[in-house]
Order: structure tokens, then sequence, then C-alpha cells
């Protein structure tokens, strides 16, 4: 099947240049003072001792950075209103109004919210650290547009450093192996290397491969990364897929009849299938691993087919945002958002609300086989 991908790509381009601007000639207008200066509260008051696991670790992008791009050359950045106008302390470099899927899974766990791995200091990493980043990818030249951002290979890496902390601290690696081992590895990759990489005109991937030829380069590498997480202890893995792109309002913007893209859907159909694929491989071939699949696609697809039971009313546009959806270009500096937030799917052209959030992760927690499989991830949490 050919994909033609030209008019999708432009306005994509044209918003890193809006980015580029807002976040560079007025830069003073995008950084709020002294954002992060202080952890948020945990929203579950811990003892140390409560939780389910040891602690969690996460991986991935926009969808569930909590800062670490704050402090880096990038242009991608949520460290302004009205980013977290619904998160107690205001905005910490989430890219939502409040709180991510991963903070809603570390609040079901019995966890602290997990710090980003640039504000992670003392005893605060023995309970998780966030190493995501705003448009990383699998790929190390995705997101390459936004300038800095910290690519899955950085991250895991970064999580290395984490070990070696921890180990001189606590009487070395054997010391700390059981905790790691014990502990959940979430994951979450995959949506920039096609928004940011394969969908990009100034990107020469979508010329040298089909769909089916980059979802088989995507999850090649995707297998060696997770492999080395294995290889540094992990052993329980929470790997979430992919959403229905072509259904975020960026890319109903880029339309004209309001309906989602289907070219994009079919395109990212090969990851999500290679990566259930992968999961079964890894389970089988990695003694002790286990890894389960978060069908993100068929969380959000039952919230869009029964709205009315979730109470939702706004499907196809951001709360905040400019232009066509609300998704031509993402929320600016000081923006006013829509007041009924909780009615609504997306926060910006590319991310959902915090009540979409913590609707997938309660489903992911505790969901049938449907939405989270071979197992969910309490039941993860509970093996030996």
């Amino acid at each position: 099947m050919a994909f033609h991908f030209r008019r999708l790509c432009m306005s994509s381009a044209l918003l890193v240049v809006v980015l580029q601007i807002l976040h560079g000639v007025s830069g003073q207008l995008v950084v709020v003072e002294d954002p992060v200066s202080a952890s948020p509260p945990p929203l579950v008051e811990q003892d140390g001792s409560d939780g389910i696991v040891p602690a969690l670790f996460v991986f991935g992008d926009s969808l569930i950075d909590n800062g670490n791009n704050n402090n880096i050359p990038s242009f991608a950045k949520a460290n302004y209103f009205p980013y977290g106008i619904d998160f107690n302390g205001g905005p910490t470099g989430r890219f939502c109004n409040g709180l991510t899927m991963v903070d809603g899974i570390a609040q079901l766990l019995g966890l602290p919210l997990i710090p980003a791995y640039s504000e992670a200091t003392g005893d605060q990493v023995l309970r998780g650290v966030n190493y995501a980043s705003a448009a990383a990818g699998i790929l190390p030249d995705t997101g390459g547009n936004f300038v800095g951002r910290i690519p899955f290979d950085q991250q895991i890496h970064n999580f290395e450093t984490t070990l070696n902390q921890v180990a001189s601290k606590s009487g070395g690696a054997v010391t700390i192996a059981d905790s790691v081992a014990r502990s959940l590895f979430f994951i979450g990759m995959g949506s920039n290397d096609y928004l940011n990489n394969y969908l990009m005109p100034n990107f020469p991937t979508r010329n040298q491969y089909n769909a089916q030829q980059f979802g088989d380069l995507l999850v090649q590498q995707y297998t060696n990364q997770l492999t080395r997480l294995y290889n540094l202890g992990g052993r329980k893995f929470i790997v979430s897929g992919l959403g229905r792109m072509g259904c975020i309002p960026s890319i109903l913007a880029q339309g004209s009849d309001g309906k989602c893209s289907e070219e994009v859907n079919q395109l990212v159909l090969p990851f999500n299938t290679n990566v259930k694929t992968m999961i079964t491989n890894l389970n089988q071939n990695l003694p002790d691993a286990k890894f389960i699949y978060l069908d993100t696609a068929n969380m959000v697809q039952d919230i869009t087919t029964n709205p009315a039971v979730y109470g939702f009313t706004t499907l196809d546009k951001g709360c905040c945002g400019i232009g066509r959806n609300r998704g031509q270009i993402t929320c600016l500096p000081f923006e006013t958002p829509c007041p009924n937030r909780e009615q609504y799917l997306f926060w910006d052209a590319f991310h959902p609300t915090e009540k979409v959030n913590l609707i997938m992760a309660k489903k992911a927690f505790a969901g049938d086989r449907t939405v989270a499989f071979p197992i969910n991830i309490q039941e993860l949490a509970s093996l030996n």
C-alpha cells in the first residue's frame, strides 16, 4: 500500500517553526519562574513500605515526560501555563493539564509520584525514576527538529547511571539486584518515530521504508533496547502500544473533512503487531522475564465508542491550542484553555487530558486481556 504524506507533514514542519519562535525569540514568555523548585507532594502518603513493588522506572516520550526536558535546549517543553493548570503546584513539564498515565499507575501501586531523572535526589530514586523525554524516540535521530531530547538509548544509559549511584551507597550491585528485579519498568516509545520522523518532510525514512519495513526496523531496535534493560536487572516490563494516531487533533487539523486519517492509522499497525510478537518472544527467550503489552488503541476506542459513559462530549479537538481542531499549533503560553476539561478527550494537539490518562491507568492496572496481556499490571506486580 502506498502512503502519501506530503500534506500531512507540512503542518508538522510549520509547528516546529512556530515552537522555535515561541521558545527561542520569546523564551521569557514560556519559562515559568523556577517551575520545579520543589517536588509535588505525593498523592498517596507513604512511609516507605506500602508499595506493591519496590519501585517504578519509566521510559518514554511526551505522553509521560514529567520534566526531563525543562532544562535542556529543546523546543519540546511544557513547563509553562496552561500546562499543569490542574496539577498540584502548577506546571512541571508534564504535557497535560494534570496527571499522566504513569502518575495514575504509580498511585495504584501505592507509590509516590515518580520524580524526573533531572530532579531526582537522594532516597527519592529508591522508589523509582522517570527518564522520559518529549520528542524522544526509539531511533536516535527521531525528534531532531526539536533539537534537544533524550532518545531511548540515552534514557537506558541514565538508568544505568542511577543503578551505579544506588549500588555505590547500598553495598554494590548484588545488594540491589533483588529490588530491581521486583520493580516495574514502564516503557512507552514509538509515537515520535512516526510523528517526528517518518511523517516529517525533512526526514528520509518514508522514502527508504514502507509501513511494514519501518515497523520492522523500529521493533528490531526496540528488542535490543529492552534486552539491555533486562541485562541491567529488569524483569517485569510494561510495554505500551501506540494509539490511533490518525485521530489526534494535529492530524485531524491537516484534513478538511474532520475524519481520522486512516493512512496514519494503518501506518502504525505493523508496529503494534510487531511489538506483540516481540513480547511473546522476549517472554520465551529471556529467563525469569515477564513482559506485558498495553493495548492503548483498544483502551481509547472504548472511550470514543462510549463517550457518554465516561462523560466526554468533545473527542476531536484540543482543550487548548490554535487553528482547526485546536491542533495546528499546540498550547500557547498563558493561553486560556477550555473550562470543561473533564469533557475533553484531548488536552492539546497530541496529548490526552488528565481524565483520560487516569481512566487508562485504571484499565491498564486491573483490566482484562483486551487491554493488557498476557496479564495486567496488578497481576504483574504481584508475581514473585
